[in-house]
C-alpha cells in the first residue's frame, strides 16, 4: 500500500506538470531530474535504514562535505596516478562516511541518548573538519578519466550517477526484503524488546545503520564529486532535510518499523520532479519551499491515518 501510493501520487504529478509546464515533458529536462535526485536518493537509502529503527541521522550533509574534501584532496594528489587515486579516494570516502556513523551509532547505544542530538553533534563536527582539510577552500582539479565518467549518459537518457544512485537502492533493497539483518531492521522499529528478548542484541543493529547511513553518505560524496567536480567543505548543507523529507514522503514511518526503501526512491523523485515543476511554471524560489514543506506535512499526515487503517483491518482480521 505505502509503495503504491506514493506511485500513483508521483505519475499524478508527472501528468500534472506534463499538461502544465512548457518543456516538462522533454528527454532534456528528465535527464535533468535523474541527475538532480541521484545524490538525494544515495543518501536517503541510508537514512531509510536509521529511521526504520526508530532514529534519525541529521549529520550525513555534513559527511558528505568532510568526504568530499577527503576524496578531492587525494584525487589531487599529483604523486598518485589517476586509477589509484580514484580508488583511494572511493575507499577513503566510504571510510570516513563508515566511520562517522559508526560513531554515531557507539554514541547513541553507549550511553542511551537520543539519535537527534548526537547526530546534530556530528554535523558540527563534521563539518569543522571539512573547514580544516580543506583549508577552508574548494578544492579543483579532479582527474580527467573521473570527470569523463561523471558526464557519461547511458541510453541517451540515464546519467551515471543515476545509475549509481540506483544501485545503492537495489542493495539496500535487497538487504531489507531478503536478509536477517534486514528484517531485524524492522523487527527493532515495530518492538525492540521483543527483540531483545528474543536473544539478540538491538544496539549491534542499531549502530549498523548508522555505519550504513554513512556508508551510503561518503557513497554520495563521491557522486556529488562525480557531478561538480569540486570537493567543497560546504557542499552538503540542507541535504539531510531532503534525504529525511524523501524517507518520509517514500512512505516510511517516522517511529520505525515501516517503509521501503523503494518508497524511498519514488519520494526522491515526488521531491525533484515538484521542484523542477514549480520552476518551469515560473513560481518563485520562495515558494517551491512552502510547497514542498506542505507535502511532506501531508506525508505525515497520511501515514498517521495509513496507520489507524492498517491496524483496524488488523484488528477485524483477528476479531473474525
Amino acid at each position: 500500500m505505502r509503495e503504491a501510493g506514493v506511485t500513483v501520487a508521483l505519475v499524478l504529478i508527472v501528468l500534472f506538470f506534463c499538461a502544465t509546464a512548457p518543456y516538462f515533458a522533454t528527454s532534456g529536462n528528465f535527464l535533468k531530474i535523474f541527475v538532480q535526485i541521484a545524490i538525494n536518493t544515495v543518501l536517503a537509502a541510508g537514512m531509510t535504514f536509521v529511521i526504520l529503527t526508530g532514529g534519525i541521522d541529521l549529520s550525513v550533509g555534513s559527511v558528505l562535505a568532510l568526504c568530499t574534501v577527503v576524496g578531492a584532496t587525494i584525487m589531487t594528489d599529483e604523486r598518485l596516478a589517476p586509477g589509484t587515486s580514484i580508488a583511494l579516494a572511493f575507499a577513503a570516502c566510504l571510510g570516513t562516511g563508515a566511520i562517522c556513523g559508526a560513531i554515531n551509532g557507539w554514541v547513541c547505544e553507549r550511553w542511551k541518548l537520543p539519535s537527534f542530538i548526537v547526530t546534530l553533534g556530528m554535523l558540527n563536527i563534521a563539518s569543522g573538519l571539512a573547514r580544516v582539510v580543506s583549508n577552508n577552500s574548494t578544492i579543483t582539479g579532479l582527474p580527467q578519466p573521473f570527470v569523463d565518467f561523471g558526464n557519461m549518459i547511458f541510453f541517451g537518457v540515464f546519467p551515471s550517477i543515476f545509475v549509481i544512485a540506483l544501485g545503492v537502492v537495489l542493495i539496500g533493497w535487497f538487504i531489507l526484503r531478503f536478509t536477517v539483518f534486514g528484517r531485524f531492521i524492522f523487527a527493532i522499529g515495530t518492538n525492540e524488546e521483543a527483540v531483545r528478548l528474543s536473544g539478540h542484541n538491538p544496539s549491534a543493529i542499531k549502530i549498523a545503520a548508522f555505519t550504513i547511513s554513512g556508508l551510503t553518505a561518503g557513497t554520495a560524496a563521491m557522486v556529488y564529486l562525480l557531478r561538480l567536480n569540486v570537493g567543497s567543505p560546504i557542499a552538503g548543507i540542507g541535504y539531510e532535510l531532503n534525504a529525511i523529507a524523501a524517507v518520509i514522503i517514500g512512505g516510511t514511518s517516522l517511529s520505525g518499523g515501516k517503509g521501503s526503501i523503494i518508497g524511498t526512491l519514488v519520494g526522491a523523485c515526488i521531491l525533484q520532479v515538484l521542484s523542477t515543476g514549480l520552476q518551469l511554471l515560473g513560481a518563485e524560489d520562495n515558494v517551491k519551499p512552502i510547497v514542498i514543506g506542505a507535502v511532506i506535512v501531508l506525508a505525515v499526515i497520511l501515514d498517521t491515518y495509513r496507520n489507524k487503517f492498517l491496524r483496524a483491518m488488523e484488528s477485524r482480521r483477528s476479531d473474525g
